[in-house]
């Protein structure tokens, strides 16, 4: 029997990463959506591409507007991306109390037909809306997982490639910290055929490729005009997902509920994490310099000002 995993949210990230798990046939989707009509028809239309693309993974679309999630039920993974969309000049800050209600009101919905679920939460402030979703949800920390660590080191490593002119497939960066202007990308760590970056990139170079980096959803989102970046974001998402239905064992950097690691303790901050089919397996310790400490702290503390607001 094939797996499940349910997409919330019809908009380009949920709908995106929906295709990229057909397209592999990784698993059979549900997509959810609280508009009528537009998660059905975008099920309808993916499920009529298999025949071409070979893949034998089915496909439904629900609305939610009603309230009811029996669809999803006995999920295997659960990926939430429903909400309020960035819009240029907006912060992930300002996004916060807009889209707090609607992971809660998602969660709760979805838990109770999938309770021994994993979570993987999307939606922007992304740490943030982790930690609510592990409150609400109840599970243990190892099944609540938040997205932005793959996302925001493919970014760096696109970003080095260009620079270098070298493949992608040489470049390995790690971003960790919280999702936003304080992540804290680990140049000491990320390599180029297993080079440190700094041996490779002038010290100013290297500095801009931070900056970008840190800015790099704004950048897209000014772009855009009036929308987010959602094809790095569905390919980061499916990656965990995949990590997590093949049992992989695969070490990612993600959003995980901290206990003491890296001297920080409740709260949701981008680490190194082990994936597999028991979700988040372990959080790798890795030593950082104390300025890297620093900014670790400075990130999490960003975090955790959000945090104060929504009460989690």
């Amino acid at each position: 029997m094939r797996k499940k995993v349910t997409v919330v949210g019809g908009g380009f990230v949920g709908s995106t990463t929906a295709q990229r798990i057909v397209d592999r046939g990784l698993a059979d989707v549900v997509m959810t959506d609280i508009l009528e009509g537009v998660p059905a028809g975008k099920a309808l239309d993916l499920l009529e591409s298999t025949p071409i693309i070979r893949s034998d993974a089915q496909t439904q679309g629900i609305s939610t507007a009603s309230g009811t999630y029996e669809a999803t039920a006995n999920s295997d993974i659960i990926v939430i991306t429903a909400g309020f969309p960035r819009k240029p000049g907006m912060s992930r800050d300002d996004l916060l109390r807009a889209n707090y209600d609607v992971v809660k009101g998602v969660v709760e919905g979805v838990v109770k037909f999938s309770p021994n679920a994993i979570l993987i939460v999307v939606t922007n402030p992304m740490d943030a809306m982790a930690q609510s979703a592990f409150k609400v949800s109840g599970f243990p920390k190892n099944r609540v997982i938040g997205m932005a660590g793959v996302l925001d080191s493919a970014r760096m490593s696109t970003f080095v490639a260009r620079e270098l002119g070298v493949s992608v497939e040489n470049v390995t960066c790690f971003v960790l910290g919280g999702h936003g202007d304080d992540m804290v990308p680990l140049t000491r760590y990320s390599t180029v055929a297993g080079i440190p970056l700094p041996e490779l990139i002038a010290k100013d170079k290297l500095d801009a490729i931070v900056e970008r980096t840190r800015k790099g959803g704004a950048e897209i989102v000014n772009l855009l005009k009036t929308g987010s970046a959602y094809y790095a974001p569905s390919a980061a998402t499916f990656e965990m997902v995949e990590a997590i239905l093949k049992d992989k064992k695969k070490i990612l950097p993600c959003a995980a509920y901290l206990e003491g690691e890296y001297g920080i303790t409740g709260l949701y901050v981008g680490v190194p994490c082990k994936l597999g089919s028991r979700g988040l397996e372990q959080i790798i310790q890795i030593k950082l310099s104390d300025e890297e400490q620093a900014a670790l702290k400075k990130s999490a503390d960003a975090v955790q000002e959000l945090v104060k607001v929504i009460g989690a």
